[in-house]
């Protein structure tokens, strides 16, 4: 059976920049790529206010995201277009599609599943 690469925690809050530099002062670590409305145009009137950010602290990535649902969402980061198909149809088994599998601004296939249990889980595999 496949095995997932990594586990990555998407957190969705509503001011991704404080929310990211808050964990930053409690765990340490460094923020890297920080996207801005401005990355597309869906965002207009937003350009710059963060949209994501990651916060790596040794290893492991917690990804941010600006979102009004404030909840934590599972995910992963996948190696492969072939595993990223097989969990997306996996996972829609008896389930639904918040977002449907899709190549992404951000240059990765991405998508958004809700499973028969009720549990999110956010995709995505970087393209390239």
């Amino acid at each position: 059976m496949n095995q997932l690469k990594r586990i990555v925690p998407a957190i969705m809050v509503e001011n991704c920049k404080e929310a990211i530099e808050f964990y930053r002062n409690i765990f340490g670590g460094e923020i890297r790529n920080v996207m801005t409305g401005a990355v597309n145009e869906m965002f207009k009137g937003h350009e710059l206010k963060i949209i994501h950010a990651e916060l790596y602290v040794n290893d492991t990535c917690l990804m941010f995201f600006s979102d009004p649902f404030e909840e934590i969402k599972k995910g992963g980061e996948l190696d492969s277009e072939e595993e990223i198909n097989r969990l997306y149809t996996a996972l829609m088994e008896g389930g639904s599609a918040f977002m449907e599998l899709q190549k992404t601004f951000w240059g990765a296939l991405n998508a958004v599943v809700i499973d028969r249990l009720g549990v999110s889980w956010t995709l995505n595999y970087t393209l390239g």
